[in-house]
């Protein structure tokens, strides 16, 4: 367990790190195409829980509170009222950015593993390029389960590990070992923190694995789709209405 514990406090020191360049590093890295992959994400979960009034979207492991932009810019664009956005993150770094940036949302200091809300308190729980930093990941997954509304949304978006095969798993496997470290440890002068990054996603799960474990958790899986080549993943999962 204390192992578990360090591991997840080195992860959230890394963080606080690159918080200040977190966001140019992103961009810079993703060609800006995670843009698209964040809207598509908002753009599914409020189709399958097909509601016009939503009571409170959470963002776990919001960093500086990108996908919250996103939960608003589409909720508005469909005419779904939201009463309230909340960011959850341990990194302090990252919510003192996440706090400049995103004026209409409130933000918690706090992990997945014990998130603090009430049970079904929230309609949405998100979570972008976070839920393989959560080192307890059954606990994150059972909490995100127990604060979500019957038939509330669940959405992850993550760099699952690649399924080693033919040239374009290569050219990937390239990209995320050489290129990636080398751009991000420029942007944000912490190379370690960007060779961790390929590291953590070849220590990860595939898709199917997360897929499983959501199941395990009670969630039924929606809707799966990978982008750019299978380098990212988006899955929606429903906790059942009853």
């Amino acid at each position: 367990m204390s192992n578990n514990v360090d591991k997840q406090q080195k992860i959230i020191g890394m963080f606080d790190d690159i918080a200040s360049t977190y966001d140019i590093a992103n961009r810079v890295l993703s060609f800006g195409i995670d843009k698209q992959w964040r809207k598509k994400g908002c753009d599914k979960a409020y189709e399958i829980l097909a509601k016009n009034k939503i009571g409170q979207i959470v963002d776990v492991a919001c960093g500086t509170g990108d996908l919250l932009l996103y939960w608003k810019a589409r909720a508005d664009k469909h005419g779904i009222n939201v009463d309230k956005y909340t960011g959850v993150d341990p990194s302090i770094g990252m919510l003192e950015v996440a706090k400049e940036k995103v004026s209409f949302a409130s933000f918690i200091e706090g992990k997945a593993q014990a998130l603090p809300f009430a049970d079904k308190s929230c309609d949405i729980v998100s979570i972008s390029y976070g839920i393989r930093n959560v080192v307890d990941r059954a606990k994150g997954l059972s909490e995100f389960y127990r604060v979500l509304n019957n038939g509330g949304m669940v959405v992850i978006l993550e760099f699952t590990k690649q399924e080693k095969s033919g040239f374009v798993s290569k050219i990937v496997d390239f990209y995320m070992k050489k290129i990636l470290p080398a751009i991000g440890g420029l942007v944000s002068q912490n190379y370690a923190a960007y060779r961790y990054l390929p590291d953590s996603i070849e220590q990860f799960l595939t898709t199917a694995m997360l897929e499983d474990e959501l199941k395990q958790a009670g969630f039924d899986v929606k809707y799966v789709k990978s982008f750019s080549m299978g380098i990212s993943t988006l899955i929606v999962a429903q906790k059942p209405l009853a």
